[in-house]
């Protein structure tokens, strides 16, 4: 399953049309929201996707699997993967193991620790000109239960970062977003971080149209704080719930938005999920206990389409 064309913006999922519908974008110009049109739209800088060459370009010890690490524990995960990036990602403990695991199209890379960052950062013909970081917060089996999005920069990132953006970027113009885990870059995606939109504040999005239709950036007003809370389900069901209904958490104090992650007449096997659970809903808010709380009303609301009793898991998928 691949994401749509609302207006300019190229690779919305349908839970996110929300964010983009009302924002014109001008003839002629596209702004990639998913990896699959960033790799259309810049052949030259395809290269990022290569998380062997990711490694690389930080000095990290890696290589593509049939090679063997200097030492354990080591993370593997496939060299591309645009559609679901974190997906076949898992910890190797052994020698004996890495071996029992060996995958064509996957690399090992160190077992990194740390705080888990996205950063999204504008360039403007190579230059910095607005940044945020969100940290994640893990859950089981490659998810999160949910992600802060801070309004205080955090100048050491980012200052890694942009040298990092200086090295291999230069001259970029668009929107450049970072997974990072104790600072150091496990992907790079030429496109937005599209799951908080909303909490960039308002203006936020025709900044975003005028970087790309002129290369210039302009942005008044002040971060806040926000929260982009989860829920999930079993995997190997078919989940549906009263969207209409759903809606209701809206009118709840400081909740900015609400995203329902699945189609329903997709099936599951076709939406791109962490092993851990299925991603069902996300509740973007300013306050962290109203999130929950929201989170907590939807879970009764989502039902098994088919037979299955299995209760929703209490993290949020990624």
């Amino acid at each position: 399953m691949t994401g749509g064309v609302c207006g300019g913006f190229y690779g919305v999922d349908s839970w996110r049309v929300q964010y983009f519908q009302n924002q014109h974008v001008p003839d002629g110009v596209v702004i990639p929201i998913d990896d699959a049109t960033a790799w259309e739209l810049w052949p030259a800088h395809r290269w990022v996707y290569n998380k062997l060459l990711i490694c690389e370009t930080q000095g990290l010890p890696h290589g593509p699997h049939g090679t063997m690490p200097p030492s354990y524990p080591v993370f593997s995960k496939p060299i591309y993967n645009l559609r679901g990036m974190g997906t076949g990602g898992r910890a190797i403990g052994n020698e004996a193991a890495y071996l029992a695991n060996l995958t064509p199209g996957y690399l090992w890379m160190p077992n990194l620790r740390g705080t888990h960052v996205s950063t999204d950062i504008a360039l403007a013909r190579g230059r910095a000109v607005w940044s945020r970081q969100t940290t994640g917060i893990d859950g089981p089996g490659g998810t999160f239960d949910y992600w802060a999005i801070r309004a205080a920069a955090d100048p050491v990132l980012e200052q890694r970062l942009l040298a990092w953006t200086d090295a291999h970027l230069p001259g970029f113009s668009g929107i450049v977003n970072f997974e990072t885990i104790g600072g150091r870059i496990i992907e790079c995606h030429l496109r937005m971080a599209e799951q908080w939109i909303d909490l960039n504040g308002e203006g936020w999005l025709e900044s975003v149209v005028r970087l790309y239709a002129t290369g210039e950036w302009q942005l008044s007003g002040r971060p806040r704080d926000g929260y982009s809370v989860g829920c999930s389900g079993v995997h190997g069901v078919r989940w549906s719930i009263d969207r209409t209904k759903a809606e209701h958490v809206l009118e709840r104090a400081d909740i900015s938005s609400l995203q329902i992650t699945f189609d329903d007449d997709v099936v599951p096997e076709q939406h791109a999920m962490p092993p851990g659970g299925f991603r069902l809903a996300i509740i973007n808010c300013w306050d962290l206990d109203a999130g929950f709380a929201a989170r907590e009303a939807l879970r009764s609301m989502f039902v098994p389409r088919e037979a299955a009793t299995a209760p929703l898991s209490r993290q949020a998928s990624r």
